[in-house]
């Protein structure tokens, strides 16, 4: 009696669920880059060869708007449109404080570290095109939502969000980002060796 019970519950709540698919509509996406700021603190600890390093924060925030579409049974929560804004909030530019502030080597450091801040920014604008094509693509995967009442709105626009974060084609930009990063860094150093830090010497 329990078990037919139980299943006499789920049962109408599913189908409800797939009435809402029928107001599935294509969101409207939006993509900006964050802004960002720049600090420069001296290590306390020892850095490596180059005496500097450049700690960069990347941001990925979602504002999704719904439209809330009453049913017979409750109401269905339809994805409308994305805001996204996704790009580096912070860099932090370590130099070893072995180098005086304002110091031939202080400076030649801080030179290097910008060639790296340009490098990520540099980064974010070329793959603009596939970062706001990989947010659409997540953005029309997450279907409506069925809900009860009109207070468990946020749980499904955060529902929403969390579906959008985990689509495939959102964790393999970001994998590509990154990827890129440590390209180009790379390439940086490889090219510039210290050059500018050993004609303080």
């Amino acid at each position: 009696m329990i078990k037919k019970t139980f299943v006499f519950l789920l049962f109408p709540i599913s189908l409800y669920a797939n009435d809402c698919v029928k107001y599935k509509q294509i969101p409207q996406v939006n993509v900006s880059k964050s802004e960002y700021k720049k600090t420069v603190i001296q290590s306390e600890k020892p850095l490596d060869k180059y005496h500097g390093n450049v700690l960069a924060t990347l941001v990925e925030d979602y504002d999704l708007s719904v439209d809330i579409i009453a049913s017979e049974y409750g109401y269905c929560v339809v994805l409308k449109s994305v805001d996204g804004t996704i790009g580096y909030s912070d860099f932090s530019v370590q130099i070893d404080n072995s180098h005086v502030k304002g110091s031939c080597e202080y400076n030649a450091i801080l030179n290097h570290e910008d060639k790296h801040i340009n490098a990520y920014l540099s980064v974010v604008d070329d793959m603009r095109a596939d970062i706001k094509n990989s947010v659409f693509n997540a953005a029309n995967s997450v279907m409506p939502i069925f809900i009860s009442t009109r207070d468990d709105v946020d749980n499904a626009i955060e529902n929403m969000n969390i579906k959008m974060r985990a689509h495939p084609e959102l964790v393999l930009m970001k994998q590509k980002l990154k990827a890129a990063e440590e390209i180009r860094n790379k390439r940086i150093d490889q090219n510039e060796d210290n050059f500018e830090l050993k004609k303080c010497y």
